[in-house]
């Protein structure tokens, strides 16, 4: 059965897909592009320093319960549930580069006040919680505004490849990143390392500075009501089949996931006692997966299909996640478990997202890049601080081993979306918006 075709959707032109120019020139002589590039590469490694300092401080440091520590990935996530639809319509009245720099400014400022108050010797968990909420806003801004972004800023030709180079790097960072923060954390405390994360983000926002872009303010008389604006960024990904399936199964999947890995830190650093360094170091050479999918995700998507590889990563990803609550059931062999757990999710997560983000980057009208990034965030991230609080609960009542199995079977099951579509075997996604009867009677 079928959907009927979408109805128009204000400002959607087709001749206005991209507002890039469509001459193909090599990203390497972007002179924009690698600006965002760097000012990225940068603020990835930072946020790898503090995506292993922020929890090591919380459980090692600040002795934070289960119920806490899924509390606290609940509001690292929860403005994208709160405010991800009407963000999303600000910044497509916004210049979204602008935005970037702002978010950057905010999130450096909010976590230099960590290691302050350390130092002032008045640090307390409740401190960590408020700056995450805030940190969790400003990424919202940022993040919507980034992906929509790349499609005013390079080529529509040269999404994929630009999607890739900044993939590639974000795995690098994955690579290095815990493994020095590990090391760093074996010499310095946590809230040390914070600060350096909080410098790599005035990194960013001076690459940002830097960067000069043709994108204008959405002129004040063509601005509708806040919510038909929302509206129509939702109209548009719930009206396009395909990617309604994908949306479905990346939210469902991440609620799940999240259940999982949401307590890998207590059973890393509190029932396995591996350390910091060790945590770390698993994380890095897992990652070595991801470095791995940025560079290969185009290829694959030529040799199996651009449509085949998104339900087979999905699945892929589903089995890497099994091996963490096998971990925990099995110690001796844990170390092992957990890097093959990393390494596997790490490739299948940027082969899915490199094909799937490039995708919708190219069927969205300009005009609606924004809202359409934040519709997606708000149903895919939305429901991660549900999945982080239910996993605080779970492991609290149940144990943390039992949380993770319900997670890792939840994310495998998620991949029936894309399974069960016209995406497998498909050889090629469309480049323009996808009639609904079109779509799902198969596009080669």
């Amino acid at each position: 059965m079928t959907d009927p075709s979408p109805e128009p959707i204000p400002g959607d032109d087709p001749s206005l897909l991209v507002a890039a120019p469509s001459t193909r020139t090599s990203l390497w002589r972007h002179g924009g592009f690698l600006r965002l590039w760097a000012g990225q590469t940068a603020s990835q490694f930072g946020a790898q320093l503090g995506g292993l300092a922020i929890p090591v401080l919380a459980v090692q440091v600040l002795a934070a319960t289960e119920f806490q520590i899924g509390l606290l990935n609940a509001l690292q996530t929860a403005a994208f549930l709160v405010i991800g639809l009407p963000a999303g319509a600000w910044i497509d009245r916004w210049i979204k580069r602008r935005v970037m720099i702002l978010a950057d400014l905010v999130r450096a400022l909010s976590l230099a006040l960590i290691p302050v108050l350390w130092f002032a010797g008045i640090l307390e968990f409740w401190h960590i919680l408020v700056i995450a909420t805030v940190i969790g806003v400003a990424t919202v801004f940022f993040d919507v505004s980034y992906q929509s972004f790349l499609p005013v800023l390079v080529p529509r030709d040269d999404i994929a490849e630009a999607n890739s180079k900044l993939e590639g790097t974000s795995q690098i960072a994955r690579v290095g990143g815990p493994a020095l923060a590990g090391g760093l954390l074996a010499i310095v405390q946590a809230p040390v390392l914070l600060a350096g994360t909080a410098f790599t983000y005035l990194l960013s926002m001076t690459a940002l500075l830097s960067i000069r872009d043709r994108e204008t303010p959405k002129p004040r008389s063509e601005r509708r009501p806040l919510v038909v604006e929302i509206r129509e960024g939702v109209a548009f990904v719930v009206r396009q089949p395909l990617l309604r399936r994908i949306v479905l199964c990346t939210g469902v999947g991440n609620f799940f996931n999240t259940i999982a890995l949401t307590m890998l830190p207590i059973l890393v650093l509190r029932h396995l006692g591996l350390g910091a360094p060790l945590f770390g170091l698993i994380g890095s050479i897992g990652a070595i997966g991801g470095i791995l999918g940025a560079l290969f995700a185009a290829r694959l998507g030529k040799i199996l299909g651009e449509g085949t590889v998104i339900p087979l990563s999905a699945t892929l990803l589903g089995f890497a996640l099994l091996l963490t609550p096998l971990a925990g059931m099995f110690p001796t062999a844990a170390i092992p478990l957990l890097i093959a757990m990393e390494f596997v999710l790490s490739v299948t997560v940027l082969v899915y997202n490199v094909t799937q983000v490039s995708f919708r980057q190219r069927i969205c009208p300009p005009a609606l890049l924004g809202r359409m990034n934040a519709s997606i965030r708000f149903f895919v991230w939305g429901v991660m601080p549900i999945g982080a609080l239910l996993s605080g609960v779970l492991a609290a009542t149940i144990g943390v081993v039992p949380t993770m199995w319900i997670g890792a079977v939840g994310t495998l099951l998620s991949a029936a979306f894309v399974v069960f579509s016209p995406l497998l075997g498909m050889r090629a996604l469309p480049d323009t918006m996808v009639p609904a009867a079109t779509a799902e009677s198969g596009i080669s």
